[in-house]
């Protein structure tokens, strides 16, 4: 069960005080009034100071009403349609409507909506900027009368107002056994979307149930972008009596605009009795404890939505008929000030701001202060100032000389706070302006006939915020604090702007931005963080494309984030062709239909990856269809390089690849490099290679291609079969033949014919041709091998000759006539001889001289002149002569040579004679011809010697 206080009054009418916000923007929500209260004629009221004029626009659902221009001394009225912003009719309540303002200036000003008739009046005053957020608390005038006729009157009311499109709402924690108009039975939480301009109305009336007359207070309502919120009772009473009721509104503030520390000043009630002054706080967090003026213990401990009424009989007496009060509470709260003009019982409420070192110096100006709309008569008023202690104060009327404020008029302590003073000023009328050389914020209280108005008014909250003042996203979003602040330092992720000292900052990158500022002896204070994200970019672009597939890779214009390939999606498809989405690469690939040549359009959108600060582009592609080039694959053929057979020359240029006019060719060793337009061939015209492809990128004057693969032929080198190498006597002579076949013969005897003939030993070439390829060929004629004489042995009168080398087989002669082709020769006379030998080719043939010596058999060597020596002296002329002589057991046991004139005595070393019998001899030497053959000449001898 909320907890509460409540004294009781009877009141006819209202009045309401208000906090006022300067700024360039202001919203205001509808409200619910019963049937029986309509009448109302309602005006916006704007002010500024500014002493140059500038326009204000007025929206309703985002269409122009009209624009206004305003200036300092100038302020100006806007008489509103009724159905813009309020409703009887049941059926516009709990559902998504039209009705709301939205006013946009080139420069701050006040804004303030007033309603009145004969006998009631009412005053929503903006708080620009300052009042729009996500998270609030409702607020109204508790009614705990007994039940009368004046219930059917009675109604609570919460006019909600979007300000940027796709809006969700969620309103919970109020009493379950609510009761909605236009939506019975009541459910638990109520959630609705809207779009900006458009607004929602939740109301209930006090003859629907009991519970309406308190449990609406302190309900949350939440949204997931800022809204702006009116609430109260659009017929109210609070007092003791069901005597009257009247409007009882005012605009709220967002949760982040709240604090813990307050003051009022009672307003012009001349009846403590009827317990008409007070104040209503909420509390938005558990185990929130109230505290009032000086005293040390808290008057009430309130949780969430729970609610406390302040007493008229707290106000405290500060002498000269001026009473004031300070509240302090634990915990960030809502404070409504209840108010109450003469004799008559007007009441209303308004939001009461938090104290604070940053609210403004000056008010600057407070228009038409004792106007109401189509009332004509005298309305009193009451300047309630507050200030911290120490202050010079002043205030002029109209644009007058500054007034400095009576003894009488103040300053007045605050009891509890020794830093702030209030001051009252009776009979202000027209335009205020309110001058403190330390914080200060002013309200005025008053009325005329049964009906009263009033407002606080300020610069700017207490609490230093950022809002936007245009566009919702970058680019165009122009972020602002109130102008006055005395110093500022904007920053991006936490990190200062070189530069962004103002009071504006237009962010050009999303992110986190706050801003400190300072002014007079406060300390510095920085901002909550403002989360700027940036616009779907919307962009368009040209691509040139073939009539075949084309992919198109998602970039952002500006954006230097990555896209995401899932983010990637087709806004509006192509109506000439197909375009899909790879969902692992993002790509598009886009492929017109079938013999299509034009425009086409697509759309597609994709995002950045970013941990909080996506970027998205929407693209508007126009695509230019064109013809592909039209090519056909084409073969060369070339005949082989000398230098390297295997690879040839061609002229890539005449590949005939296209045939039509005004296209460009481009040629590459590969599909991949044609693809891709890499590693060209600069010199196609004269371009070696072997058997192989190459391709040509065949482009028309819109840019399109195509492939064509080009096949290289090397026509290999064709030669003679039966031409061969020869082998010839080197008298002789041969005929080459090349073969039949050829289309053409060129011989290095320049002869041009199949065959040449009488060729010597030696090296020719021709050239064959075949088609238009000439290929050359060696042959060689060699000289046939000459066999060679190696050795020759002669035993007795028998010669073996021993040929090597040539052809075999060898025919042998011993008088080049003739020829048997035994080696061996018997019975040969003795004395000079010659040995012949030819090989299988029959050619002139070799001869070696020969010598057969005289044979010696025995000798008697004793001396008697016979017989004595075995003698070859006679073969002392030829070359390497050695006579050895051996035993019957095969032992040298002499050697004769040109040292003993080659003879043998038949001794052992010159004196031992050796005994008698038959000894072994052996006799060689090397003929004196060119190869030195060796002759080995052998036999016996029989040796008697006589002791």
């Amino acid at each position: 069960m909320k907890k509460f206080l409540l004294s009781f009054v009877l009141i006819f009418f209202s009045i309401n005080t208000l906090f006022a916000q300067r700024d360039t923007e202001h919203w205001i929500a509808p409200y619910f009034m019963a049937t029986s209260a309509t009448g109302y004629a309602n005006a916006l009221y704007l002010s500024t100071d500014s002493t140059t004029p500038f326009p204000v626009k007025i929206y309703n659902n985002n269409i122009l009403l009209t624009t206004i221009t305003i200036s300092k001394g100038s302020p100006q009225t806007y008489t509103v349609a009724p159905a813009l912003i309020s409703t009887s009719t049941a059926s516009e309540a709990a559902t998504v409507i039209t009705k709301g303002l939205y006013l946009k200036g080139d420069k701050p000003f006040f804004c303030s909506l007033r309603a009145a008739q004969l006998s009631h009046g009412e005053i929503i005053t903006s708080k620009g900027k300052a009042g729009i957020g996500t998270k609030f608390y409702a607020a109204a005038t508790p009614i705990t009368y007994a039940f009368s006729t004046f219930d059917t009157l009675i109604d609570f009311t919460t006019g909600i107002l979007a300000t940027e499109d796709g809006t969700t709402v969620t309103v919970s924690g109020y009493d379950p056994n609510i009761q909605f108009i236009n939506n019975t039975p009541s459910p638990l939480t109520v959630t609705f979307t809207l779009n900006k301009g458009q607004s929602y109305l939740l109301a209930g009336l006090l003859s629907q149930t009991a519970v309406n007359r308190t449990g609406f207070i302190g309900a949350k309502i939440v949204s997931n972008k800022p809204i702006t919120v009116t609430n109260g009772n659009a017929n109210g009473n609070f007092g003791t009596s069901p005597s009257g009721s009247d409007l009882i509104l005012d605009q709220s503030v967002p949760t982040n605009r709240l604090g813990n520390e307050f003051a009022m000043v009672k307003s012009l009630s001349l009846n403590p009795a009827d317990n008409m002054e007070g104040g209503i706080i909420i509390a938005t967090e558990n185990n929130t404890e109230v505290y009032l003026n000086n005293i040390a213990t808290p008057v009430a401990t309130l949780d969430e939505g729970d609610y406390y009424r302040i007493n008229e009989t707290s106000y405290v007496n500060q002498g000269n008929g001026h009473f004031n009060i300070y509240v302090r509470t634990t915990k960030n709260v809502y404070l409504y000030q209840t108010v109450a003009r003469d004799g008559s019982q007007t009441g209303g409420y308004n939001y009461i701001p938090p104290l604070n070192c940053f609210l403004p110096r000056k008010i600057d100006e407070i228009g038409k202060v004792n106007e109401m709309p189509s009332i004509t008569s005298a309305i009193t008023l009451k300047l309630n100032i507050l200030t911290e202690t120490g202050a010079t104060v002043t205030y002029s009327v109209n644009g007058g000389a500054p007034i400095t404020p009576t003894a009488a008029q103040g300053p007045f302590p605050l009891s509890g706070n020794s830093n702030w003073v209030t001051y009252g000023i009776t009979g202000v009328t027209g335009n205020l302006t309110i001058n403190s050389n330390k914080a200060v914020t002013a309200g005025i209280n008053g009325g005329y006939s049964t009906a009263g108005y009033g407002g606080y008014f300020a610069g700017f909250s207490s609490i230093p915020l950022i809002s936007k003042t245009t566009g919702d996203c970058i680019p165009g979003i122009v972020l602002e604090v109130d102008d006055s602040y005395d110093s500022y330092q904007w920053f991006l992720n936490g990190n200062p702007i070189t530069g962004a000292n103002s009071n504006t900052y237009t962010p050009t990158v999303g992110g986190d931005y706050t801003v400190k500022v300072t002014i007079g002896s406060c300390p510095p204070e920085t901002t909550p963080v403002f989360k700027v994200f940036t616009c779907l970019t919307k962009s368009t672009k040209t691509m040139n494309v073939c009539d075949i597939s084309q992919t198109i890779i998602p970039e952002f214009t500006v954006s230097t984030q990555t896209y995401n390939p899932g983010s990637v999606t087709i806004v509006t498809p192509p109506t000439n062709g197909i375009a899909t989405v790879n969902p692992v690469t993002g790509v598009i690939n886009y492929t017109p239909n079938v013999n299509f040549v034009g425009t086409d359009t697509v759309v597609y959108k994709f995002c950045g990856i970013a941990p909080e600060f996506v970027d998205c582009e929407e693209v508007t592609l126009t695509l230019n269809v064109s013809e592909l080039p039209i090519v056909t694959d084409a073969t060369l053929r070339t005949c082989f390089l000398e230098t390297n057979t295997a690879t040839g020359q061609f002229d890539l240029t005449t590949a005939p690849v296209s045939g039509q006019g005004g296209v460009t060719k481009k040629y590459y060793p590969s599909l991949t490099d044609a693809q891709n337009g890499t590693n060209e061939i600069l010199i196609p015209d004269n371009y070696i290679a072997p058997n192989g492809v190459v391709f040509v990128r065949v482009t028309n004057g819109n840019g399109c291609y195509r492939i064509a693969k080009v096949t290289l032929v090397v026509f290999p080198p064709t030669k003679s079969t039966v031409l061969t190498d020869k082998i010839i006597c080197m008298e002789d002579k041969t005929t080459l033949d090349a073969g039949p076949n050829f289309d053409g013969y060129l011989w290095s005897t320049g002869a041009t014919t199949q065959t040449i003939s009488d060729v010597t030993v030696g090296t020719y070439w021709v050239n064959l041709k075949t088609g238009q390829c000439w290929t050359r060929q060696t042959v060689k004629v060699y000289a046939s091998e000459q066999p060679v004489i190696s050795s020759i042995d002669i035993a007795t009168t028998t010669v073996t000759v021993y040929a090597t080398g040539g052809t075999a087989p060898y025919k042998y002669s011993m008088d080049n006539i003739s020829w048997q082709d035994s080696n061996v020769f018997t019975n040969v006379p003795r004395g000079s001889g010659m040995v012949y030998v030819k090989d299988a080719y029959d050619c002139n043939p070799i001869s070696v001289e020969i010598t057969i010596p005289n044979i010696i058999n025995v000798i008697t060597p004793n001396n008697d002149g016979v017989n004595d020596v075995l003698d070859y002296s006679e073969l002392g002329h030829k070359s390497n002569l050695v006579i050895d002589i051996f035993d019957r057991y095969g032992t040298k046991i002499y050697q004769a040579n040109k040292a003993n004139g080659y003879k043998w005595d038949g001794t052992t070393n010159g004196s031992k004679k050796v005994s008698t019998g038959s000894y072994w001899f052996s006799v060689s030497w090397n003929e004196p011809n060119t190869k030195q053959t060796p002759v080995k000449y052998s036999g016996w001898i029989l040796v008697k010697n006589r002791e």
